[in-house]
């Protein structure tokens, strides 16, 4: 399984930004998925995921209400939409694909990896 990120740039505090996530394989509908970032000098933090269904979502308390975490299986696509950005929020957003199990916010059980797409938020 490959993933691929893309979406990140630069933005204004209070503004919006959409990040994908393109997976590679037949049976991408089966992950659960999940979205992290990890801001310079910082660990990686669990941000959002979603399940193989997207009918079931998880959400750490510092986006909630913020960002969404919607997928297309028909086109093998995990977004996150980011609405209301803050300065925090800048970091290098990475997302994770597991396999088998549910979605969760602890990174160390997902499977694969994106190589990461990088949001800046400027106050």
């Amino acid at each position: 399984v490959q993933l691929q990120a893309s979406g990140g740039g630069l933005v204004q505090a209070g503004g919006s930004l959409r990040l994908s996530c393109a997976a590679s394989g037949r049976t991408f509908s089966s992950y659960a998925m999940g979205w992290f970032r990890q801001a310079p000098g910082k660990e990686r933090e669990f941000v959002a995921a979603v399940d193989w269904s997207g009918g079931r979502t998880n959400y750490a308390d510092s986006v909630m209400g913020r960002f969404t975490i919607p997928r297309d299986n028909a086109k093998n696509t995990v977004y996150l939409q980011m609405n209301s950005l803050k300065p925090e929020d800048t970091a290098v957003y990475y997302c994770a694909a597991r396999v088998h199990g549910s979605s969760t916010w602890y990174g160390g059980v997902y499977d694969y990896w994106g190589q990461g797409t990088q949001v800046t938020v400027s106050s």
